[in-house]
């Protein structure tokens, strides 16, 4: 039997992957042995990726990332989030990424080995949140009170967690394998980009899956196609397994680690023959041997029993009626438990200061039971908020600087860490999101056709802000120009993600300069208000009208200008002071 086998799992909120306090123990005497210079670099980065502690490309500083399953988190957890950006984090801040997990940058390694500590008391895990591992299960925030899904998939999207931490089949795997357990067919968990995922059915009255496989977006960026239209929830970890031996089995993957990802393998051979693969695969003893039904690891939690008490007396509006109402038009979603509602936290680029860490902590105590997931959007859901307390709620998050209205709009932007930290960053993604979303601030977009374009960012190729399936994307690029060099984008227009239907964009052929982005963006939203037809969204405005009109939106804007003293800012990326310079490293993805 193995150690993961003989864990055992507990019911409690927060605590879906065990802490193990010998595993930390080790990260710190093991750090401390690599800096004494007793360890190889190279074996000992393979040991530090298992612990979710990840190179930056500063020298002598990590990146730190904590799985949050799901996306739930706990008032505790809040508060220990916030410790570590005030005692470890020198930007004093922690990071929501695009697949629900909290980041910390430039923490040097015995620092980061306290910091484990820290969260791991909360039960906080980093264990295999990096590395050739199965990464961190993300989820839909609203599952379990979300009206329209079929069962919550919650306490399923716990089990797979469990089942693949510290399992030694997915130990070292050909590359990262990432999951997704949506609560119904509006798939807001995006499954279609994943290398599984998970979507509830219930048919002939049993729960169960439809399952989709060898999605992703970076090279080659493909939506999952389906592999079985129902597995019962008994069947669902049977057959992922034989999906995760077939790809541990993969060594023509290993061949090429920019090509190792199981859609290669699934486009490779066709999703025909990669359903004849996982049956073969399942008449193996293996899947004859094994306890494959889900029961001992579900994390069975209910959420309504600690639900809040419905008080005497609330604040109501007094003259701010008019704001509270704009947030709750935009931020504000009712539960299928009557009297209580969700509601979204617009976090700006996903950053958190630990003021607000624990301002949070304490609202989620007070008004929701405790209760609260990250999104994939980079927000923070509170959940079983009464609906007589949302006034309250706006107030306290007023106060902590996050009652802005248009959650998961137009002004809503993503992007990933790009150069402020990412050894493969091209460009300063964060810096141009800050642009650009000042910028849309500045137009007062009213229009609710506009409000539902979505503007996603990368500093490279590799799509970590999700630019492939933006209304509006970009990727960060370079253009040369008389021995200079300029920080720039490719341009994407029209993907989707919403209502379960993902598409990828359409790259522009042009490369436009990152200092332009705002004044692109401004240019696309006039093009597509001016020449819409009635009722046109974004993506069936660009179906009709295709590529051109855009190309020519921005053709003044994609001419870069020589070097000269007047043009000397073009050449410096945003949030920088330097002239820019392409200085791009090895990642550790598949280290």
């Amino acid at each position: 039997m193995t150690q993961a086998e003989t864990i055992v799992h507990t019911n409690e909120p927060g605590k879906v992957i065990p802490i193990l306090e010998q595993e930390l123990e080790d990260f710190e005497t093991e750090a401390t042995r690599f800096l004494r210079g007793e360890w190889d670099e190279t074996q000992f980065i393979g040991f530090r990726l298992k612990q979710g502690v990840y190179g930056q490309r500063q020298p002598n500083v990590q990146m730190i990332r904590v799985k949050l399953p799901f996306g739930g988190v706990t008032p505790d957890q809040m508060d220990a989030f916030a410790e570590v950006a005030e005692r470890f984090a020198p930007l004093r801040k922690g990071h929501i990424t695009t697949r629900q997990n909290i980041q910390y940058h430039h923490v040097p390694l015995l620092k980061a080995a306290e910091a484990l500590k820290v969260m791991g008391r909360t039960g906080l895990s980093t264990r295999e949140a990096c590395g050739n591992t199965v990464r961190n299960v993300t989820g839909d925030p609203w599952a379990g009170v979300n009206a329209t899904e079929p069962f919550d998939p919650t306490p399923y999207a716990s089990a797979f967690a469990r089942r693949w931490v510290r399992n030694p089949l997915t130990q070292l795997l050909p590359r990262k394998f990432k999951v997704a357990f949506t609560a119904n067919d509006d798939d807001v968990a995006i499954t279609g980009l994943h290398d599984l995922g998970f979507i509830p059915r219930i048919q002939d009255g049993q729960k169960g899956f439809k399952v989709v496989v060898g999605g992703g977006l970076s090279i080659m960026p493909r939506n999952a196609p389906v592999l079985t239209e129902f597995v019962s929830v008994d069947e669902y970890l049977r057959l992922s397994e034989a999906v995760l031996r077939i790809f541990e089995k993969a060594d023509e993957l290993r061949k090429n680690r920019a090509k190792a990802r199981i859609k290669f393998l699934v486009d490779r051979v066709g999703i025909e023959e990669f359903r004849r693969m996982v049956d073969e695969e399942l008449q193996g003893d293996w899947a004859k041997e094994g306890d494959f039904k889900p029961d001992r690891l579900l994390l069975v939690d209910d959420e309504e029993a600690t639900a809040p008490e419905r008080r005497a007396n609330y604040e109501q509006p007094n003259g701010d009626m008019a704001e509270f109402s704009l947030f709750v038009q935009s931020n504000v979603q009712a539960q299928r438990q009557q009297g209580f509602s969700t509601v979204e936290i617009k976090v700006p680029r996903g950053d958190l200061s630990p003021e607000q860490f624990r301002g949070l902590a304490n609202i989620m105590r007070e008004y929701c039971g405790g209760r609260a997931r990250t999104s994939v959007q980079q927000n923070l859901v509170l959940r079983w908020v009464r609906d007589e307390s949302l006034y309250e709620v706006w107030r306290r998050l007023k106060d902590l600087n996050l009652a802005s209205p248009g959650a998961h709009t137009i002004t809503d932007v993503v992007s990933c860490p790009g150069t402020d930290s990412c050894k493969l960053g091209i460009t300063s993604s964060m810096g141009l999101n800050r642009a650009i979303e000042e910028r849309l601030h500045s137009l007062d977009i009213t229009d609710p056709l506009t409000k539902q374009i979505h503007v996603k960012m990368s500093g490279c190729p590799n799509s970590c802000g999700q630019h492939h399936i933006a209304s509006i994307g970009f990727h960060g690029a370079v253009i040369k120009v008389n021995g200079y060099e300029m920080p720039a984008y490719h341009v994407f227009i029209g993907g989707e993600y919403e209502g379960g239907e993902m598409r990828l964009a359409t790259q522009l052929k042009a490369r436009l300069p990152a200092k332009r982005g705002p004044d692109a963006v401004e240019r696309f939203v006039s093009l597509y208000e001016r020449d819409r037809d009635e009722g046109e969204t974004f993506t069936q405005f660009f179906d009709r009208v295709g590529k051109d009109p855009f190309l020519a939106a921005i053709e003044d804007l994609v001419i870069p200008g020589e070097f000269s003293e007047d043009n000397e800012s073009m050449f410096i990326d945003w949030g920088k002071s330097e002239l820019f310079q392409m200085v791009r490293g090895e990642g550790e993805c598949a280290v």
